[in-house]
């Protein structure tokens, strides 16, 4: 494959960068055992531009694509389409490899594809199976240094609307500081400021609930959009 000379467009470019925040949360997530890499294919002579715990594999910015990368491009390049993803020519494949050091490595090869539908970049995730059990469990035990938030996992808009409603309308009728006449306000801000009011059919949901009109709600809602 020749060397890359091919510059990115704008739009391309703002599409690999966004991978960079992507590769931060997912190795916080998945933690140190794990290896991220983000190549840039407009020069594979260089084409890392962000490596995370780089400390594995010895790569750091800069450093030149893979010799199994460079094949599975070809094989998208010939089959000129994203294929099944057990194949190289698919636009992703996992994978059994070693290390330089002969350990053994998990790998994920993602490709990411431009405004023009061509591959414009990879992210590599590499899983060192090698490092030791307790950095695997760091991050999936209950004791891990994180924040708890509650986070309920529904099927659809119309759940998340009840819920929030029945959590905010639970505090807000038990907060003795808000007077009776302002209650139904605040419970609509306090929707208001978790972005409900974004989701189809919350306004008329919550005028229901409250027994109050959808013009009431809606002139608390312009009410404050004219304070942010």
């Amino acid at each position: 494959m020749e060397k890359s000379k091919n510059t990115l467009s704008r739009t391309d470019e703002l599409i690999i960068e966004s991978y960079k925040t992507t590769m931060e949360g997912l190795a916080a997530y998945y933690g140190e055992a794990f290896e991220i890499v983000l190549h840039d294919l407009t020069d594979l002579d260089h084409s890392i531009i962000k490596i995370v715990n780089g400390s594995h594999s010895g790569r750091k910015r800069g450093a030149p694509i893979t010799d199994f990368a460079l094949s599975m491009l070809e094989q998208i390049k010939k089959n000129n389409a994203p294929g099944s993803s057990a194949a190289y020519g698919g636009p992703f494949i996992t994978y059994l490899s070693s290390s330089k050091y002969g350990k053994p490595v998990r790998s994920t090869t993602i490709v990411i594809f431009g405004e023009k539908k061509k591959p414009i970049g990879l992210l590599c995730i590499n899983l060192y199976l090698d490092s030791p059990l307790v950095s695997l469990l760091r991050n999936f035990s209950l004791d891990a240094p994180a924040e708890y938030i509650a986070e309920h996992f529904i099927n659809d808009s119309d759940e998340l609307i009840a819920r929030s409603l029945e959590k905010v309308k639970s505090e807000v009728l038990a907060d003795g500081a808000v007077p009776v006449s302002q209650k139904n306000k605040e419970i609509v801000t306090l929707l208001y400021y978790q972005g409900i009011f974004k989701l189809k059919d919350a306004v008329q949901t919550v005028s229901r609930d409250l027994g109050i009109s959808k013009n009431t709600v809606y002139l608390h809602i312009r009410a404050l959009d004219e304070k942010t």
